[in-house]
Formats: C-alpha cells, structure tokens, sequence
C-alpha cells in the first residue's frame, strides 16, 4: 500500500500544459456516495475524515487493515470484500483510489475520468483530478493546506494555523458576536504551557478577565489591552465576603453582555469553589462554559519525578484539603481512616498545618518514617522540593522556609521518585 501523501502536492494537472494551482473547494458530502477503492493504511488514514462529512462510503478490497475492518464491523461503511471491478464508480460523487497494484488504480482513475466523478490517487498524484489537503480543525474552522510539491510544508503550515487558532496566538476574531456568558477555566498549575487548548484560546476571546492569584499569571500579559483584567485576590470587602464579591463581578460583567473569563488555578472543581459560582451563575440565568484544568494534585507531583501511583508501590491516592486542622469541628476529613490506607496522599493548602496533621496520621498509625515531599510553587520559576518524613516533616517546614502554594505528597511514592530527574 502506497503511503506517500501525495494529496497535498500540486503537480501539473492531466491534460494541461503548464502547471497551474488547484482550485480549492469544500465538498459537502453528507449522504453522498463516497468510493474508495483499497483498505489499507492510506485508506485507514483518510476514512475518518470522510465519515465525519457524513458520506455514504463503499469500501471496495479483498482485505483491509484491523482498523478499517472495525469501521465496517461497526457499520460505519459498506465493504464489498473483492478486488475492484469496473462500474464500482456508479453513482459516486467522489472516489479515492489507493491499493498497492499500479494497473488496478490507473482503471479505476479512467472509470472516475469517464464518469466525471472526482478521483484522489494515493499513488500518483499527477493523474489524479482531485488533491488531499493538509487538514486541520480548531472550534468550527476547517484549515486546509496545499503547497506545490511538499506535503511537509502543508502538513507544517497546517499545525502552526491550527496550533495558533487553538492557544489564541494566531489573532482570528470572530466577527459575529459572542454570547456573553462566564468560563470557569482551569489554569493549571502555574506553568503558561499546561493551560488546556480551549482554556487558552477561551482567555483570548475574553472580554473580562478574574484571575486567581494562582492561576497563570503570564498568560495575562498576553491579552490585548482592552481587556478588563480583574485581580480576584483584591477584590474588596475582606476574606468572608471575597467569595460573594466574585460571584456579583462575575454576574455585573455577563449582564453587561460581556464574554468572561473566571481564570483559577488548577481545575475549578478541584478546592475551586468553582461549583458555588457556577450555582450562582446559574441562578442568575448566565450561561456557563466549564473548562477543566490540570490539577496540581496531580501534576506538580509529576512536575519533580514523583508518581502518586506506581505498580507495586501504590494502587491509590487521596486528594485532601488541609485548610483546617485535624481537631477543627470544621473538618470533614476522617483523618483515622487516612492513616490505616496504604497508597499515596495528597495534600493541598496544607502548609500551615502540617505539624498537626502529621502527628495526627501517626497516631492513628501511620509509620513515622514514611516518606514525605513538599514541592512549592510547583511547575513555576521558584519550584522547590524539600523532602522529609512524617516525624521530621513538621521541623523542616519551618527550617525551610516552606510557604504556599505548596503540594506535600505522603507515601512510598516519595522515594520511587527520586530515581528520576526531571
């Protein structure tokens, strides 16, 4: 089977004297008979895109490869499992040719030719009458890309269109307008690079802008200057009432038919409190887009070579809050039966107590020497790691200097991460 991509190449045209570029169109091909002759890897590669256009697709192959086999088992398409026969082309409005016998695509090329039928051959682009783009897709766009004779240049131009399209960096504004509404993004942990795609691309379509402390501070450097960025962590009216005066910006800036970005650290719903103003917004009638993060429960552990799961080592781990104490009748923590599990936990805005809670999973049983890392400001420029036990935790907190942010991970999985640097 032919595995050049020769579909995004401009070679001379059949029948034409000069080189001329291929006029680009997009076909709508929903219900519409597809034939494509070969099931191999070529046709493996170019039948999702056909399927999701919603065409009527007759695969014609003695054999197939396991993928394009599920696609038929799962009815997806038609197989006809045989060689291709003359007259396979009735009735399509489109045909790809790509088995691996030259004389078998150069007769299905002339049936397509004589029926007017446009043909992609995988094997020879140059009597072919129609060309493959490079294609890419990002929130309803569809970029396609042909270059004369390099299909790494248009797979190339492709992925930076469609990369900057996704992250925001290519500035493509819409012209129609947005529906206000809020985002709860997830920022992630710190670093700009492990925002998500969408959660980066929602942030440069934003009208209004209420950051966390934590969340990717760099990011808003990048946001155009009629943005209103607003700082969450100053907003007034002191801790108790903070909550309730980001839920009222929040609903002041939708109501005013404003696109706006609630940019937190890590995942919203994940010590977020990003499911109390999603309620609230709710309540008010705004409409809410929810963007996952990645926690750094998760990923500042990986972010200094520690695994919260490892085989052997650990077949669980537990994601704690430590903002109140053991003994705080606020607590909802059963802190006993913490101590009595095996795998990894994770404790998050657990600094400051960390002497208490310590002491409390030793008593209730858990070796004093297990392993214990905290890692501040994890992923972001002063990341450190600073390493102890459950008996010695408590004093190198305080010999450190350790202040938040700061993830401390409690387990076995401690010492397998430090076989590995990062």
């Amino acid at each position: 089977m032919s595995e050049s991509v020769t579909g995004t190449e401009s070679p001379a045209q059949p029948h034409a004297g000069t080189d001329h570029p291929a006029y680009p169109v997009g076909l709508r091909l929903a219900g519409r008979r597809v034939v494509v002759v070969g099931g191999g890897t070529v046709a493996q590669r170019r039948l999702p895109t056909l399927l999701a256009a919603g065409a009527d697709v007759l695969l014609v192959a003695p054999s197939a490869t396991p993928s394009v086999e599920a696609m038929a088992d799962s009815g997806e398409l038609t197989w006809q499992r045989r060689p291709y026969a003359d007259g396979d082309l009735a009735d399509a409005w489109y045909a790809l040719i790509a088995t691996d016998d030259p004389a078998t695509n150069a007769a299905a090329s002339a049936e397509a030719e004589a029926r007017r039928v446009w043909c992609v051959r995988s094997d020879d682009a140059a009597a072919a009458t129609a060309w493959t783009p490079a294609t890419g897709h990002s929130e309803g766009v569809t970029v396609a890309v042909l270059t004369g004779r390099d299909p790494r240049r248009s797979a190339a131009v492709r992925d930076a269109v469609v990369a900057g399209l996704r992250d925001g960096t290519l500035n493509a504004p819409r012209h129609r307008a947005r529906g206000a509404g809020v985002a709860l993004v997830g920022g992630g942990p710190g670093d700009p690079d492990l925002i998500t795609v969408r959660g980066r691309r929602l942030l440069a379509e934003a009208d209004v802008v209420i950051a966390d402390r934590l969340g990717p501070r760099d990011l808003l450097a990048e946001l155009p200057p009629h943005v209103e960025v607003i700082d969450a962590a100053k907003i007034p009216y002191g801790r108790a009432m903070a909550q309730e005066a980001i839920n009222s910006a929040l609903i002041e800036h939708a109501k005013a038919g404003k696109s706006v970005v609630r940019l937190k650290g890590g995942d919203p719903f994940v010590f977020g409190r990003g499911m109390e103003e999603a309620e609230q917004l709710a309540e008010a009638g705004i409409p809410v887009t929810v963007v996952p993060g990645i926690t750094s429960a998760v990923s500042v552990p990986a972010a200094v070579g520690i695994p919260v799961t490892h085989r052997g080592v650990a077949h669980e781990f537990t994601v704690v809050s430590g903002h109140v104490a053991p003994d705080d009748p606020r607590s909802l923590v059963d802190w006993a039966a913490l101590a009595r599990l095996r795998g990894t936990l994770v404790l998050l805005m657990a600094v400051e107590r960390i002497g208490a809670i310590a002491e409390t999973l030793v008593r209730h049983g858990r070796d004093a020497d297990t392993p214990v890392a905290i890692v501040q400001e994890g992923t972001m420029a002063g990341e450190r790691r600073v390493d102890a036990t459950l008996a010695t935790v408590a004093q190198r907190s305080v010999a450190e200097a350790v202040r938040p942010p700061a993830v401390i991970v409690i387990g076995d999985v401690v010492s397998v991460g430090t076989r590995v640097r990062t």
